[in-house]
């Protein structure tokens, strides 16, 4: 009960945050927007149209359609986040920071939006709207989702062209940018992990080194070569960030000429992680 109690509170903290992003730096700089947002606010300039009951009444009608691409709680988390955001958006209609650097707006506008989404996404929410038609376009057309949903913003970015012009949209462009990059930020946090591969025919003096000097656990994976059938040690490490440079003197130190491959994680769970 706590924990839905606080994905509660989060839901309305992130759609609150949103909904300043629109009304007090958004609307009143002549700014744009991706997706449903984008559409509401286009409606906005050209009728006027309260954002709130527009906003409310699109994404009801992408809820129905697109209920069946949702897991029950993701469903539940989407109408309370919509329910929110619709209200919020209501709420601070009024509300204005006096300021002539637009850029400055664009910039905070791009930092609420992106907290603002990422709060609603980290607990399991969304924001229905383009969301759920790129679901429905990768069922469909095979598109992925993030592919599908950058289409569709960017689509409605450039009809605003019409509206609020080349230099909006650029700003826009550029405030869609900062949400993005700050919702990675929500989404995944300071401290990114990295997981790293290693081959070399000193597995076990490198796995020796990094257990005793960097305190981190290995698993060793048996493989071979596809040519020379040759058996071979792979050595599979999840470290942050700050542990690469580290790492690879070690491996230096022992084999120059070990094969090393290094993704980024996005979530890691277990002992010397967070917690599932």
């Amino acid at each position: 009960m706590k924990k839905y109690s606080v994905d509660i509170l989060l839901l309305a903290l992130g759609s609150l945050l949103f909904a300043i992003a629109v009304n007090v730096f958004v609307i009143p700089n002549d700014l744009g927007e991706g997706g449903v947002t984008g559409l509401t606010i286009i409606s906005y300039y050209l009728f006027e149209w309260s954002p709130s009951i527009v906003s409310f009444l699109l994404n009801a009608v992408l809820i129905v359609l697109g209920l069946k691409f949702l897991s029950k709680q993701t469903a539940i988390y989407t109408i309370i986040a919509v329910c929110f955001n619709s209200l919020f958006l209501h709420v601070t209609e009024s509300w204005s920071i006096p300021s002539e650097e637009i850029i400055v707006h664009a910039l905070f506008g791009g930092v609420l939006t992106g907290i603002g989404i990422g709060l609603i996404i980290r607990v399991g929410g969304t924001t229905a709207g383009s969301t759920i038609l790129a679901k429905i376009i990768h069922k469909y057309l095979g598109w992925s989702v993030s592919y599908s949903l950058l289409i569709l913003d960017l689509i409605v970015v450039f009809l605003s062209y019409f509206i609020i012009g080349i230099e909006g949209v650029m700003l826009t462009i550029v405030m869609l940018y900062v949400a993005t990059k700050t919702m990675e930020f929500i989404l995944e946090g300071a401290n990114r992990q990295k997981a790293v591969t290693i081959i070399s025919a000193y597995s076990k003096e490198i796995a020796f080194e990094v257990s005793t000097r960097m305190e981190r656990g290995i698993t060793v994976i048996s493989g071979h070569g596809y040519y020379t059938k040759e058996n071979k040690e792979v050595l599979y490490i999840v470290i942050n960030n700050q542990e690469i440079i580290k790492l690879k003197k070690i491996i230096k130190q022992i084999d120059n000429e070990a094969f090393i491959t290094i993704h980024d994680v996005r979530d890691v769970f277990g002992e010397g992680f967070s917690a599932i």
